[in-house]
């Protein structure tokens, strides 16, 4: 029993870990190593019911109903991930930008493999919506970022959004916080100082999303199985150009061609412009190596999932 809870802790980590990451998903973790259907339906089940055997006293009923121990082990792991890694990242993309790059694109690139596994069977259908995942997450990884906002209900918001799009498969919240403004707002300065004016209403606009949206998501998977699974390889699929190692910043620029800057005097990232290495030195190969990595990590994740499928 003690192992069960361990292990689910490390699949918690890892999905904290993702959740941090821009562009990678912690709910592609959770598919991976084979709790995602187990944890949507958890989360699904906190609903009246739920509530009514809390206020009554029935904490053994409360349990057994939402399956507290097993939300408590993955968000305990999740938790302590946001909060031990936001520095590390931090640090990691400050000098290691395409190494860091690299190691998540090997990781999403191996995903999209182990994801479609999951289809019982390809049809037609199931490939157009394939195709029809992959297409919305280019047409995201292309839209350019907003600036930062440290209004209380844009902060809802932003949680409500991020952690929708965390556990969806594919779909980074680290991402989508990128979009909206605010991650180095939330996920790097707030985390690190603990600046609860903020992180408290990303955590309450997470809390309403969060149950909210894994009804929706419980239902889709239950009834249209092969076509979620086929969006959601898709979505994985698309934001690896998020993820692509080579490229360039451009900043957001003023009318006479200066950096824009933000009220901390920070220049404001527009986009990237991606490129193809023209050499193969030193750092393309350690890069090349480290996309192997993420490959090697995420085929290590998976044999972990398929011998732990009690779990």
């Amino acid at each position: 029993m003690i192992k069960k809870y361990i292990f689910l802790i490390i699949k918690g980590l890892a999905m904290g870990t993702a959740n941090v990451i821009p562009g990678v998903s912690g709910g592609t973790v959770a598919l991976i190593t084979g709790i995602f259907e187990k944890l949507i339906d958890s989360l699904k089940s906190i609903d009246i019911k739920a509530f009514r055997l809390l206020f009554q006293g029935k904490f053994r009923e409360f349990e057994a109903h939402i399956n507290f121990f097993f939300l408590l082990a993955v968000f305990s792991g999740v938790g302590i991930s946001i909060f031990s890694l936001a520095q590390l990242l931090d640090f990691l993309f400050t000098n290691y930008e395409t190494f860091t790059w690299a190691y998540f694109f090997g990781l999403i690139a191996a995903s999209v493999y182990y994801v479609g596994k999951m289809v019982d069977k390809w049809t037609w259908r199931v490939t157009a919506f394939f195709i029809v995942g992959t297409v919305l997450a280019l047409t995201i990884s292309m839209l350019n970022p907003a600036t930062e906002n440290h209004n209380f209900f844009y902060l809802i918001l932003c949680g409500a959004v991020a952690v929708c799009s965390m556990i969806l498969p594919g779909l980074s919240g680290s991402f989508v916080l990128i979009l909206m403004g605010n991650y180095k707002l939330i996920f790097i300065e707030a985390v690190n100082n603990l600046d609860f004016m903020i992180l408290l209403p990303v955590v309450i606009g997470a809390g309403f999303g969060l149950l909210l949206f894994s009804h929706f998501l419980a239902w889709i998977f239950n009834k249209f199985h092969n076509e979620t699974i086929a969006v959601l390889a898709g979505f994985i699929l698309g934001s690896l150009g998020i993820l692509w190692p080579w490229k360039n910043k451009i900043y957001m620029l003023t009318t006479n061609g200066h950096e824009m800057r933000n009220s901390k005097g920070e220049t404001i990232i527009e986009g990237y412009q991606r490129y193809f290495p023209t050499e193969l030195n030193t750092e393309v190969v350690i890069a090349l190596l480290l996309v192997l990595a993420g490959f090697v990590s995420i085929w290590l994740m998976e044999r972990l999932a398929s011998t732990n499928k009690e779990v």
